[in-house]
């Protein structure tokens, strides 16, 4: 099953200086994880993440870790 990849966040804070940062200036999906990079305004840092997404098992049961 492929990841709903429609929702970006926005404000999330700057690793840097914690001002918040309106929304990435880039994204990737993945098979189960989207990987943003940011970049703050207010001190130039820039920094990536990546959101791991939950997802369903095919046979209708939500997925568990190992």
């Amino acid at each position: 099953m492929k990841a709903n990849f429609d929702f970006h966040p926005h404000n999330n804070p700057c690793a840097q200086c914690g001002k918040p940062i309106d929304s990435p200036v880039w994204s990737e999906p993945g098979n189960d994880c989207v990987t943003y990079v940011w970049a703050c305004k207010a001190c130039g840092y820039e920094f990536s993440c990546t959101a791991v997404l939950p997802h369903a098992r095919h046979d209708g049961e939500p997925a568990i870790a190992a």
